[in-house]
């Protein structure tokens, strides 16, 4: 009997938006709606319910490595992600460069906007390489 694959979600928490991406079979990765922060308990309930509603095993965290912010923004990431009532497995990885390589692998498919896609790519990006794409 063929053991399902567990269901992994990726976030890229920002300030103004949260990029989320998902697994459902361990192969192919979807960006989904990110969520917009109106404050930091909406933005916690809004994912928790995604990640119910997804039955998300294991959730994979960008943080950002190098830059003169680091240490603030990992406390804050942290701090957000321990708001979840999030009961599976949480890892933390290197988001490194994911935002300007989402914004080139949007490059002249749409116009930059606000709307968080860009934000959802990004967490595509971290899970593929927390996956090893």
């Amino acid at each position: 009997m063929d053991k399902k694959p567990e269901a992994i979600a990726a976030l890229d928490v920002g300030l103004k938006r949260i990029g989320i991406a998902i697994t459902l079979d361990g192969c192919t990765i979807l960006p989904q709606s990110a969520v917009l922060r109106k404050n930091r308990n909406q933005a916690a309930r809004d994912i928790d319910a995604f990640l119910k509603e997804w039955q998300i095993a294991r959730l994979v965290v960008g943080l950002p490595k190098g830059g003169s912010s680091e240490e603030e923004m990992e406390r804050r990431i942290r701090h957000f992600v321990n708001l979840l009532s999030f009961e599976g497995d949480v890892e933390f990885v290197d988001e490194s460069g994911s935002s300007v390589e989402a914004a080139e692998r949007m490059r002249g498919v749409t116009r930059q906007r606000k709307d968080g896609r860009l934000d959802s790519i990004a967490a595509q990006l971290i899970l593929e390489r927390y996956l090893g794409f």
